[in-house]
């Protein structure tokens, strides 16, 4: 039987408690109520073991990631199995996950994993270990696969299995897409690619015995799909037997279930050797980092009630009225604060400054601006511009421009050219047009990651 590998600790995430059961990550999530080899995951997908309730979509499918083996072809390394050496940044098996994890058809992750392996697991997935289900492995490929279909078998079993190797960290959604087409109820799937080269078969002397036809030749690949009941039932039958098998398609021809071949992909390396491992991470610092720079825009608009001034953008303006709101109601910063949080999925002002709290009575609208900066900064995000329109009849901006960038600049940090702000009027219509309030829309721009 599997052994389900008690939970390893990880940091509670800042959206909701830690919940970990008593065999496996559920890891962190909201309150609702779980059940047993469930995805792990808060995100609204629909398949196998969803909270009671939500509704589920066939087929279900889960994948099962073997990480179990020791590599020793790659040699040895400070890092570990090949799995969970460095490429491009991250470890192999890290990567290897988030292409499922990534998926909208995968319901769920289980990772198979040598029991020494532990705290290399951990280092390796980092925040991602929450969101999959951790087996111990066995002394082969074909008997840690077996684990992990049990484990799966003892939940909420899926409809349809992907196995795939720890070490092909290159694997697409299209190539998983194509796969998990072709399988069917008593059928398999398997991404496959010609063989390019001639094959000799040696001899016992290593000279030359024949050349193999290569017409009809494929060299296989994972993710190798399966209709779930059938492939457990061949591994079972094959462990009974004793028989040994290179990979999971193998064990399904002999159990006689047909297995389709679907276009692989040349990407799609296994990292066997040290050469294999130093080529990949050749490769992925190669290429071009991806451009994360976000968008965020903002609305507000308060009421004119008797005063003798508004703020506008940092700046006191004479006024035969005065905007009405909880805090100094300046609604270009209003509208600036949320588009800066908008570009980091941090709510927006009145999550953090509720009208409720009566210490931002009055407040100068600045120290939301900057705390909107600071949310950015902890997101590792830089801003990168900021442009507010007004929408009034009254006052005149313009006299009052130059003064209101400078105070905007000076709260985000900005350089003074990328801080823009503008105005108009309603011509007459609406409220604003009726001078009954004034109205901002701000949008920020905000490079996060490689682009900050």
């Amino acid at each position: 039987m599997p052994r389900l590998l008690p939970p390893i600790p990880w940091a509670p995430s800042k959206d909701g408690d830690s919940c970990v059961s008593d065999l496996y990550h559920i890891g962190a999530c909201s309150k609702d109520k779980h059940i047993a080899l469930q995805p792990n995951r808060n995100d609204g997908r629909k398949g196998i073991g969803r909270a009671k309730g939500q509704q589920a979509v066939k087929p279900s499918v889960a994948v099962i990631i073997v990480a179990a083996g020791r590599g020793e072809r790659a040699g040895q390394s400070v890092e570990g199995p090949k799995q969970y050496r460095t490429i491009g940044g991250s470890p192999v098996l890290r990567r290897t996950v988030e292409r499922f994890l990534t998926h909208s058809a995968i319901c769920h992750v289980t990772v198979v994993v040598h029991p020494d392996d532990l705290d290399l697991l951990s280092r390796a997935l980092g925040d991602r270990l929450p969101q999959v289900i951790v087996v111990e492995g066995g002394p082969t490929r074909q008997w840690s696969v077996r684990l992990g279909l049990e484990a799966l078998a003892s939940g909420a079993a899926p409809e349809i299995v992907l196995i795939h190797d720890a070490v092909r960290p290159f694997a697409d959604g299209a190539l998983i897409d194509r796969t998990l087409a072709a399988v069917g109820p008593a059928t398999g799937a398997i991404p496959a690619i010609p063989v390019a080269d001639t094959l000799k078969r040696a001899a016992a002397g290593g000279t030359i015995e024949t050349t193999v036809e290569r017409t009809n030749l494929y060299a296989a690949q994972t993710p190798q799909g399966f209709p779930f009941a059938a492939i457990r039932a061949a591994h079972a039958a094959a462990s009974a037997e004793t028989r040994d098998f290179t990979d999971d398609a193998s064990i399904a021809e002999w159990a006689g279930m047909a297995v389709r071949l679907v276009d692989g992909s040349v990407d799609n390396v296994k990292l066997t050797t040290a050469r294999d491992i130093a080529l990949a991470d050749e490769r992925l610092r190669r290429e071009p980092k991806m451009i994360d720079v976000r968008t965020g825009n903002g609305y507000d608009v308060h009421r004119l009630t008797a005063g003798d001034h508004v703020t506008l953008c940092g700046i006191a303006i004479p006024h035969d009225g005065a905007l009405d709101g909880h805090s100094d109601a300046d609604v270009g910063l209003h509208a600036l604060t949320d588009a800066l949080l908008a570009t980091c999925g941090a709510g927006d002002i009145g999550d953090h400054f509720p009208p409720s709290d009566p210490q931002w009575r009055g407040a100068a609208s600045h120290i939301f601006v900057e705390k909107a900066v600071a949310v950015i900064r902890e997101h590792g995000g830089r801003i990168i511009n900021a442009d507010i329109s007004l929408i009034c009849e009254a006052p005149k901006i313009a006299p009052h421009r130059e003064a209101m960038r400078l105070a905007i600049s000076a709260m985000t940090g900005l350089a003074l050219e990328r801080v823009s702000v503008k105005a108009t009027t309603n011509e007459a219509i609406g409220f604003v047009g009726r001078r009954e309030g004034i109205a901002a829309i701000a949008t920020a721009s905000v490079a996060f990651g490689d682009s900050a």
